[in-house]
C-alpha cells in the first residue's frame, strides 16, 4: 500500500520540490499545503501515514500545529518529521521533549529526502 504524506510548508518551492521528490522518488503520494491551520483541516479529514511539517510559517508556526496536531485523537498518531533551517540549542530540547519522529534540515539534499524520512519512521523499502 502506497505511504500517504502531508507535507505543511509555507515556501512553495520547498513544498514542491519536497513532494516531486516523495512522489518520484518514494513512490508516496502527496497532499500539500501552504499553512498550519490549512495542515491541520487536511490532517483531520484524511488518514495519512505522516507529516512533514515545516517548523517556521507566519500565522500559525510548526510548533503550534504540532500541539493541535497531538490534542487531536485523529491525529494524534501520525509520525511528524520536522522540516527546519534552524537547529539551535534550545530547539533541540525542544524536539526531544516533543515525541516527534525526526528533523530534516532545510535545504535538504532531494536525492536522500526519502531515505530519510524511510529511516526515521522505520519503513523498509
Amino acid at each position: 500500500m502506497t505511504k500517504q504524506i502531508l507535507v505543511i510548508d509555507d515556501e512553495d518551492s520547498l513544498r514542491d520540490l519536497a513532494c516531486i521528490c516523495l512522489e518520484d522518488l518514494g513512490g508516496w503520494e502527496t497532499t500539500a499545503v501552504a499553512s498550519g491551520q490549512e495542515g491541520l483541516l487536511k490532517a483531520t479529514s484524511h488518514a495519512f501515514d505522516a507529516i512533514l511539517l515545516d517548523v517556521s510559517m507566519p500565522g500559525m508556526d510548526g510548533f503550534q500545529c504540532y500541539e493541535q496536531l497531538r490534542k487531536n485523537p485523529a491525529t494524534q498518531t501520525i509520525p511528524v518529521v520536522l522540516l527546519t533551517a534552524k537547529v539551535l540549542p534550545d530547539d533541540r530540547a525542544r524536539f526531544a521533549e516533543m515525541s516527534i519522529a525526526g528533523v530534516i534540515t532545510k535545504p535538504f539534499d532531494p536525492t536522500s529526502i526519502c531515505d530519510e524520512i524511510a529511516e526515521l519512521l522505520n519503513w523498509s523499502s
